[in-house]
């Protein structure tokens, strides 16, 4: 403060990758994982009793892919956010985008495979 004896000191509060990104990440991952189980589990087929068990993945592996475009969303909002000096910034927009397409792609493999069971079940 000019003109008094007082001062103000900011300290500088380094960047934190943001929770929401890496949870994004992980949550796309482990999408494309169980659409490869899915996937497998199509292929072999078994019947109906193939058709159901790539079904029960099928919604494990949507969920999981839901999640990770939800909070990649979430967290590419935290990460945009414009912040005072003294508050904490966040980091990891790349992190954020990875775990929203591998969400995507996760989904939109446990839907082939789930295709792949019911066509492998009926034939």
């Amino acid at each position: 403060m000019p003109g008094t004896p007082f001062a103000m000191v900011h300290l500088e509060v380094p960047p934190v990758t943001s929770g929401l990104a890496v949870g994004s990440l992980v949550a796309g991952i482990t999408s494309i994982l169980v659409s490869v189980l899915v996937i497998c589990i199509g292929a072999v087929g078994g019947g109906t009793s193939g058709a159901w068990a790539a079904g029960a993945f099928t919604v494990l592996g949507g969920l999981t892919a839901l999640g990770a475009i939800v909070s990649g969303l979430l967290g590419r909002r935290q990460i945009r956010r414009p912040a005072a000096p003294p508050a904490v910034r966040f980091t990891g927009n790349g992190l954020a985008i990875a775990g929203i397409s591998c969400g995507g792609a996760g989904l939109l493999l446990s839907l082939l495979g789930l295709a792949l069971a019911f066509l492998l079940a009926l034939a």
